[in-house]
């Protein structure tokens, strides 16, 4: 498992800074939801480094920041809602003057199997809103992305009402270990590429 070492020497930001975005809905009903465990992520990420979150300077989020072996890495989680996620990430890449090569997306995936993960360099949108946004508002799909599966809904159920629900008791084992595994694999990503974390992550 690979761990950064915390800079505490005082050396100020540099400008190698990484953009990680969870994707979610702000309010507390939407808490938990199969459609924010990108914000679960970037959550469990800020908790590692003790860092809190705190209201963007865009005004469109909430960030939270660390400096780490000559890197800053910041963790975002939009307030537009996901629909409008891309506003809020395009409007803080342009604060920070963040390059599309330095920004991960962490989104639901309702293809894949509750708690799987899957890395990818670019690629489409596949159906998620909040993706197609940020794709539209940022200029193109060239950016590193992380899906969580949070699995399919059953036929009889709106796909909607399925997001915006709950995951079942059955399924904590598994969405904690995805939580855990994403985090992991955002360091191997900032450490390594994006290549690097599909090898050690997509297959399990």
């Amino acid at each position: 498992m690979l761990f950064f070492r915390r800079n505490n020497n005082g050396v100020k930001p540099t400008d190698n800074i990484y953009l990680i975005v969870g994707l979610g809905n702000i309010g507390k009903k939407y808490d938990a939801t199969r459609h924010n465990i990108g914000f679960m992520a970037v959550e469990e990420l800020a908790r590692e480094y003790s860092c809190a979150f705190k209201n963007s300077r865009t005004g469109k989020g909430e960030e939270s920041s660390v400096n780490i072996g000559g890197n800053r890495l910041i963790f975002f989680k939009p307030n537009t809602y996901m629909n409008r996620s891309g506003d809020a990430v395009a409007a803080i890449m342009k604060y920070y003057k963040i390059p599309k090569s330095k920004l991960l997306i962490i989104s639901d995936d309702i293809n894949l199997p509750v708690g799987k993960l899957r890395f990818r360099a670019k690629g489409s949108d596949g159906g998620h809103n909040g993706l197609w946004n940020i794709s539209n508002r940022i200029g193109g799909d060239d950016y590193a992305r992380l899906r969580i599966g949070v699995g399919t809904p059953p036929e009889e159920m709106d796909q909607a009402d399925y997001v915006l629900g709950r995951f079942l008791s059955a399924e904590k084992t598994a969405v904690d270990m995805a939580i855990t595994r994403a985090a992991d694999g955002v360091k191997i990503w900032m450490n390594n590429g994006i290549e690097a974390a599909a090898n050690e992550y997509n297959g399990l």
